[in-house]
């Protein structure tokens, strides 16, 4: 793949600021999709925007895109904004929406010449489609595709006119484990080739395997923003441990000494905090290997035991939990 196109430098391949949508509402005054977002994104990164469907991802990318009008406050692309430099834009940037929909008879080959005439310069069309590896499906109708040959497709039409800053929104949803695997390859060798991609996804492994920072959105603003490293750390712990307790079975039918003092739990040495969700237990930990021991006889001497166990290492998504109290597909 070619190197992108220089341009002037800029302090942020993406400025935005005090940017709003709102959207009419049969059931209220109006749905506040975007809510006063400020974010730089550097030259050359991979940033992602985080959050679960209707937290305004998706109208914040459209904004950026050109597609769609805000309310309020700007956006400046490669130094370059809608309003001015709109001709320009569309040249430099490259856009994959999250479902697009091509012409079902036209081939691969044709419809990558079509989006490549779109460009005064850009990648070759063998190029594209090695990037995509459609090699095998060059001459292939597009209604014979599986879908994530789709996938791969789109995101050839996005880089074939070699964009510095590129836009992938949500591009592995419903792809199956093995289709996401190959666009995170991709994705891999267009951050070693040096452009920035904004990318959105509801995937949080998805986010901490491509981003070097990440902003999580929900109800329309950013709630937590940095590198997944350092917002993992504001866990307070390196592993989450979950589990549910019932009255130990020697006790017979007597009520056991439930609800339990979960200061019981946050006083084991190792452990960080303590939260309780759909009657699991969740507790940030630092070291796993002496800090379950110490669970077991917590539990253990309020006569309680352990109907359900179970440990990972702690995520963005445990971050989700932590800002929100709910998990990230909860609607």
């Amino acid at each position: 793949m070619s190197e992108p196109a220089k341009s002037t430098p800029a302090s942020c391949a993406l400025c935005i600021r005090g940017l709003r949508k709102s959207f009419a509402s049969p059931r209220a005054d109006s749905v506040r999709a975007v809510d006063g977002i400020d974010l730089e994104v550097h030259p050359g990164e991979c940033f992602g925007l985080l959050g679960p469907n209707g937290a305004g991802k998706t109208t914040t990318i459209e904004i950026c895109e050109g597609l769609t009008a805000p309310d309020a406050g700007t956006v400046e692309l490669l130094g370059l904004n809608w309003k001015s430099g709109a001709n320009e834009l569309r040249q430099r940037i490259g856009v994959q929406l999250q479902e697009t929909q091509f012409p079902e008879k036209l081939t691969v080959e044709e419809i990558l010449r079509l989006f490549r005439s779109f460009y005064r310069r850009g990648l070759t069309i063998d190029e594209s489609i090695r990037i995509a590896q459609l090699e095998e499906k060059r001459r292939a109708r597009v209604g014979g595709l599986s879908g994530g040959q789709k996938q791969r497709l789109a995101m050839a039409t996005a880089l074939v006119g070699d964009p510095e800053l590129l836009f992938l929104d949500e591009p592995t949803t419903g792809l199956d484990p093995q289709a996401r695997r190959h666009l995170w390859d991709l994705v891999d060798e267009l951050k070693r080739g040096g452009r920035t991609i904004i990318l959105t996804t509801h995937y949080m492994e998805e986010a901490e395997r491509l981003c070097d920072r990440v902003a999580i959105m929900d109800h329309g603003k950013v709630i937590a923003l940095g590198s997944p490293r350092e917002l993992i750390e504001t866990v307070g712990g390196e592993d989450i441990v979950e589990f549910a307790v019932s009255p130990s079975e020697s006790l017979g039918p007597k009520p056991a000494k439930l609800p339990f003092d979960p200061a019981l739990l946050t006083a084991i040495p190792g452990v960080s905090s303590h939260r309780i969700d759909r009657s699991l237990h969740q507790l940030s930990v630092s070291e796993l290997h002496t800090t379950v021991p110490g669970i077991f006889a917590a539990l253990a001497a309020q006569g309680l035991h352990l109907s359900e166990f179970r440990t990972h290492s702690a995520s963005l998504e445990d971050v989700f939990v932590r800002l929100t109290g709910r998990n990230l597909r909860d609607e």
